[in-house]
């Protein structure tokens, strides 16, 4: 089979994806590299179809057993990826479309307005490292399918539920519903996250802010209890994946005894 040129038609429309309107109408986004794709073909019916390079099919010949993969020159893979360097193997996938009412369970992270898709993607990669139950992307939340997003995730958008809602009170209401104690994160907060196991014991949904601003003072107020980090040395605050990071796992340390 002869490789797809940059110029084919077909790639052409695909690479479309990259801006996220066409993405929200048409239902699809790209996944990209091998562990993306890996997470991907794990989610049944979610890939519609996988591109590689000659190089690229060959080195991962095993993720690829069984699977039909279209063939592309290097340049028109490059076109697909969002990556400086491609791995040379990208998935055409359908939107995951997780319900809100499905991310229930002991442990829920909830993004506010965050903006910055690696700071997304790698809270999404934490959550999924210490066992939490699901991630809620909200208000005006970076795009879930941002490749950025997606890339930074390293597979686990995948086998994590991660639910979409444009208003973050209703995620706030959402996780009340389902019986979780919600926790704010605030440099200003009340209780220290170091002495505070018993709030940390109960099912939990931590609720994070903007990178810059943090949250609004109506989110805060729906919060049972803002919960700060201690900063010991000279840094004015932690970024906010490192604080998340600090904060699912202080609770599953908790909640898994």
């Amino acid at each position: 089979m002869t490789p797809l040129a940059a110029g084919n038609a077909r790639l052409k429309e695909i690479r479309k994806l990259a801006r996220r309107a066409v993405r929200a109408e048409r239902g699809q986004f790209l996944a990209d590299g091998p562990k993306a794709v890996e997470g991907a073909l794990d989610v049944p019916g979610c890939v519609q179809e996988v591109f590689a390079t000659e190089a690229g099919a060959e080195t991962y010949a095993d993720l690829l057993s069984g699977v039909e993969v279209t063939i592309v020159e290097d340049r028109a893979m490059a076109g697909l990826s969002d990556s400086v360097t491609p791995a040379g193997v990208v998935a055409l996938c359908r939107f995951l479309d997780v319900p809100l009412a499905d991310i229930a369970g002991p442990l829920v992270v909830i993004c506010a307005d965050v903006r910055d898709p690696g700071n997304a993607g790698t809270v999404i990669r934490c959550a999924d490292a210490a066992g939490a139950s699901g991630v809620i992307l909200a208000g005006d939340s970076v795009d879930l399918y941002n490749p950025k997003t997606i890339r930074a995730s390293v597979g686990s958008a995948f086998h994590l539920p991660v639910a979409v809602e444009r208003d973050p009170l209703a995620a706030v209401a959402a996780a009340k519903a389902a019986g979780l104690s919600v926790l704010a994160a605030d440099m200003h907060g009340e209780a220290d996250i170091f002495g505070a196991d018993d709030l940390l014991a109960k099912p939990t949904a931590w609720l994070f802010g903007n990178e810059a601003w943090g949250l609004p003072d109506e989110l805060v107020g729906a919060a049972e209890h803002v919960v700060s980090i201690p900063i010991f040395g000279r840094a004015e605050s932690l970024n906010l994946s490192t604080a998340a990071a600090l904060c699912v796992y202080a609770s599953a340390r908790v909640q898994r005894g």
